[in-house]
């Protein structure tokens, strides 16, 4: 299962299900459309995501002059998927923040192999930087997943490896929703179903042992029948 947020963006319906049922098809289970300029700016103020398909001709603004926008509020990778194919619609993409460019018609197959390509990138980028940087530090928590230690208010605090493996994906996925059998399979790693009271322990002893109040949560956050986010608290957080 590819647990990376991808937003499609197109005003062609059949295009939208054809790269949803594909990308599906290809085990991607987080991906939202959109089919104005309007919408996906809406999107991606609200949320964070691994990779953008954008199409050019849009009904309310070129995509051009939307990745231009998108671009004042995000880095996420945009790979644009258009009909126009001219050299100076590619030059004009790539040069202006794209980071690939297809044109239609295109092999679905084609689109999912360069977004893999992508994010196997992405993945090596983070990597590197974990290594040089191993640590989450956010002023009232510090968290260092290679030496499994968890210091809250200059305080260590003792937690269990599946605990920290929990704390590790939550940060490693920031301001991101997680239903509860999703972080079963990403943190527990079994595609079984029933085991969300597992997650929802393990989330209320994390809590507890971060100072997070139980009863208004606000750095693991539960969306009440969407699922859980981690925020990262800033540096005014204080606990309660």
């Amino acid at each position: 299962m590819e647990s990376a947020k991808i937003l499609v963006v197109d005003d062609e319906i059949g295009i939208l299900k054809l790269l949803e049922i594909t990308l599906r098809k290809e085990n991607f289970i987080n991906i939202e459309t959109a089919s104005t300029g309007k919408d996906t700016l809406q999107l991606v103020k609200n949320n964070t995501y691994d990779i953008i398909l954008l199409d050019i001709m849009l009904p309310d603004i070129s995509g051009f002059e939307l990745c231009t926008e998108i671009r004042k509020y995000t880095n996420t990778p945009i790979i644009f998927v258009s009909a126009r194919s001219t050299d100076f619609d590619k030059l004009t993409g790539l040069g202006i923040g794209g980071d690939d460019y297809i044109t239609k018609p295109f092999n679905p197959l084609e689109v999912v192999a360069r977004i893999k390509v992508i994010l196997r990138r992405q993945k090596m980028y983070e990597d590197n930087k974990l290594k040089n940087n191993t640590g989450f530090d956010y002023s009232y928590f510090t968290f260092n997943p290679e030496s499994a230690t968890l210091t809250v208010n200059n305080q260590h605090i003792e937690c269990t490896a599946k605990e920290l493996e929990l704390l590790h994906f939550f940060c490693k996925n920031p301001n991101r929703i997680y239903t509860t059998t999703q972080l079963y399979e990403f943190v527990w790693g079994n595609d079984v179903f029933g085991e969300e009271k597992t997650v929802t322990i393990h989330i209320s002893k994390l809590r507890k042992k971060l100072g997070d109040d139980t009863r208004k949560p606000q750095i693991i956050v539960n969306l009440r029948g969407i699922g859980y986010k981690f925020i990262p608290p800033k540096e005014e957080f204080i606990c309660e």
